[in-house]
C-alpha cells in the first residue's frame, strides 16, 4: 500500500451537493468484473489500486455479480483481508431495488424489501453500516413515502450514514427529496447514467439537483465501453458486448455511433488522451456532477481514468466540436 499522504495528495475530492460529504472525483463500481464468476486475484487488485490511487469511493449494490450479491462478498473478502483497518478512509455503498430473491418481498421499493436488503448487504460485506444506502429504482406500486420512510430507518438505526436516490425522474426525485427532507434524513446524493450517448440527467434532473443540494454520481460514463477506442474495429472477443451475460448488446453498437466515436477520438489525441479519459472528462464539466463512477477489468484502465485529473478541464471550443459531433 503506498503512503496514506501520497494516496490522497492523487486525487480531487468534491463536496457532494450542500452536504458535509467528500467525494472522489473518480469512484469505482463493482457492477461488472467483481463477481463469483470472475477472478479474485484480479478483483482484488483493482480494488487495491483504486485506493492506492486516492479512489475512496466504491459502489456496489445487492444484485451485483452474477450471480447477484457475490460482489459484496467480493469485496468483503478483500476488505478484511486487505482494507480493514482503512475502513473509516473510505465510502462503501450499496443499493436496492432490484430482483434479488424469488416471491413477493424480493424487490422494488417496500419497506421490507429495502431493509432486509441492507442487512444482507452489510452481512456479506462484513460491515456494520455503509455510508451511503440507496433506493435503487423507483417503484410504481409502492407509495413514495413508504420507500423513503425506509432510507430514513435506514439511517436513523446506524445501517448507514446517508440516503441516496437511482433511477429516480426528476419529478420523482423532487418528491424523494421533499419527503426525506420532512423526515429529517435529507437525501444527499442522486445516482443516474450519464454519458455523451445518454444524456437524460440534461432534460430537468441536473436542474433538480442544483436547486436541493444534492449531490450526484454518475455511472455507465463510457456507455458500457462503447465511448472507448475498444470497438473501433470490431467486437473483440473479451469485451463486454461479447459476453451473454453483459450489458451491452451488439446492437447497440451501431456504424453511426462508431463514425462519432471516430471524430471523438480525433479530439481525445489532440488532447493526448484516449478516448476513454476525454468521455470521462466530458461527463465531469458540469460542476453539479459530483463523482464519475468507473468499471473496470483490469488495473490500467483505473490508472487512466485518474489520469485525467492532470488534464480535466476542456476549452470552449472543444466542447463546441464535440457537440456538433454528437448532434449530427
Amino acid at each position: 500500500m503506498d503512503k496514506d499522504q501520497d494516496r490522497y495528495d492523487k486525487m480531487t475530492y468534491s463536496r457532494c451537493g450542500k452536504s458535509g460529504l467528500l467525494l472522489p472525483k473518480i469512484s469505482l463500481g463493482l457492477w461488472h468484473n467483481f463477481a463469483g464468476v470472475d477472478v479474485y486475484e484480479n478483483s482484488k487488485d483493482m480494488v487495491l489500486k483504486a485506493f492506492d490511487l486516492g479512489i475512496t469511493h466504491f459502489d456496489l449494490a445487492n444484485n451485483y455479480g452474477p450471480p447477484p450479491g457475490s460482489a459484496e462478498e467480493t469485496f468483503g473478502k478483500i476488505l478484511k483481508q486487505e482494507l480493514s483497518s482503512y475502513r473509516d478512509q473510505m465510502i462503501i455503498t450499496s443499493k436496492a431495488g432490484y430482483l434479488m430473491w424469488p416471491g413477493p418481498y424480493g424487490e422494488w421499493g417496500s419497506r421490507k424489501y429495502l431493509i432486509s436488503s441492507c442487512d444482507q448487504s452489510l452481512k456479506r460485506m462484513g460491515l456494520d453500516y455503509v455510508d451511503i444506502f440507496y433506493s435503487h429504482r423507483p417503484d410504481p406500486d409502492t407509495p413514495l413515502e413508504e420507500t423513503m420512510m425506509a432510507l430514513d430507518q435506514i439511517v436513523r438505526s446506524g445501517k448507514a450514514l446517508y440516503a441516496g436516490i437511482s433511477n429516480y425522474d426528476p419529478a420523482q426525485s423532487q418528491q424523494a427529496f421533499d419527503i426525506l427532507r420532512s423526515l429529517g434524513t435529507p437525501c444527499v446524493v442522486h445516482q443516474p447514467s450519464y454519458s455523451m450517448f445518454n444524456r437524460w440527467v440534461e432534460d430537468g434532473l441536473l436542474d433538480v439537483l442544483g436547486k436541493n443540494g444534492v449531490g450526484s454520481v454518475v455511472f455507465s460514463p463510457l456507455y458500457q465501453g462503447l465511448l472507448t477506442d475498444k470497438y473501433l474495429k470490431g467486437i473483440p472477443e473479451d469485451s463486454r458486448a461479447a459476453k451473454s451475460h453483459g450489458f451491452l448488446q451488439t446492437s447497440q453498437i451501431t456504424e453511426e455511433k462508431i463514425e462519432k466515436v471516430k471524430a471523438l477520438n480525433s479530439i481525445a489525441q489532440e488532447r493526448g488522451q484516449k478516448m476513454s479519459q476525454l468521455a470521462l472528462c466530458w461527463v465531469l464539466r458540469d460542476p453539479r456532477v459530483t463523482s464519475v463512477i468507473i468499471g473496470a477489468s483490469k488495473v490500467s484502465q483505473i490508472e487512466d481514468a485518474v489520469g485525467i485529473l492532470d488534464n480535466l478541464e476542456l476549452t470552449s471550443d472543444e466542447l463546441d466540436r464535440i457537440e456538433k459531433i454528437l448532434k449530427t
